[in-house]
């Protein structure tokens, strides 16, 4: 196999744009940006997107029911609440400020929220870091649920993220599964199952799905990337610089397209040309995971070159 110039964030095709994505944690997208997620089809929605804000709360502390505050109802003695507001409102707080978002989740569960108040916590649990609990929530919710096939493969395309972001792929492969019995040939989720199986090594397979998956999408540029990355890793080169090209011609500005791009022309023995692809990365989006790994291959370059 060809050998990485730099950790990725965890085996396989996981670039540090995938991991804020996943940390994003919108229903099923690989990406984190507005463009990138704008990019994305077909998706199951479940939810709104829930961008992977840190919260000061450790992961070793699993907030019970009851236990973090008393309720607070939005609404006067004998009012009702009004689901859809209040569901936008628990899922925009859970994405902004995620403690907060799991205190008005169970606030609002203990006023008969209901499934939409359930999902809300989390969804909190998972920006406040705590993968395993919310995934499992997740499933448990997705399991439960008579809604439509749609929206409980949404749920099970969430939890195979969160599972993935706990370093549990066996666990996120079978929630993605779940989740294509419920709508087969789902480009998302076949995205999102490829990156499960790379990180559990099994490329082949990664492959395949995504070879589904751009059947029905041609021109996803993530989808490219990743496909790139697994036939980096089964040795086709050729096929991986293929598939970079198109990438780059649908959009110039991914800048995972260049990162992958440079480490292709690096194992070509094409060290100017990974420098310079390695060096739109920077240009591109400076502050990215993605730059800090150009960054660090740029710096392996050097040492190698002295």
């Amino acid at each position: 196999m060809p050998r990485r110039l730099c950790p990725r964030p965890r085996p396989g095709l996981l670039s540090g744009t995938l991991l804020a994505a996943l940390l994003a944690l919108g229903l099923a997208g690989p990406e984190a940006s507005a463009r990138d997620a704008a990019q994305k089809q077909g998706t199951p929605q479940a939810s709104q997107q829930v961008p992977g804000r840190q919260s000061q709360t450790q992961q070793s502390q699993t907030p019970q029911a009851g236990a973090a505050t008393s309720p607070k109802p939005q609404e006067g003695p004998g009012e009702s609440i009004d689901d859809a507001r209040q569901y936008k409102h628990c899922i925009a707080l859970a994405r902004q400020k995620p403690d907060e978002g799991w205190e008005e989740a169970l606030a609002w569960t203990s006023l008969g929220g209901g499934d939409p108040a359930r999902h809300c916590g989390a969804i909190a649990l998972i920006g406040m870091r705590q993968f395993a609990e919310g995934a499992q929530r997740l499933e448990d919710l997705a399991a439960g649920s008579h809604r439509d096939a749609k929206l409980r493969a949404g749920m099970l395309a969430q939890a195979g993220q969160a599972w993935l972001l706990a370093d549990n792929p066996e666990r996120a492969n079978a929630a993605q599964t779940a989740a294509l019995k419920l709508v087969p040939g789902a480009p998302d989720l076949l995205v999102d199952r490829s990156q499960s199986l790379a990180a559990a090594k099994n490329y082949r397979d990664a492959l395949a799905d995504l070879d589904q998956a751009l059947k029905a999408s041609p021109d996803r540029v993530d989808a490219l990337t990743f496909r790139a990355t697994a036939k980096r890793y089964l040795d086709d080169r050729k096929g991986a610089m293929d598939d970079i090209g198109h990438a780059l011609k649908v959009d110039p500005q991914y800048q995972d397209a260049w990162l992958e791009q440079g480490i292709l022309k690096r194992l070509a023995d094409d060290s100017d040309g990974a420098r310079q692809s390695w060096l739109k990365v920077l240009d591109i989006a400076p502050n990215s995971s993605a730059a800090d790994m150009a960054r660090r291959n740029i710096e392996l370059l050097d040492v190698k070159d002295r």
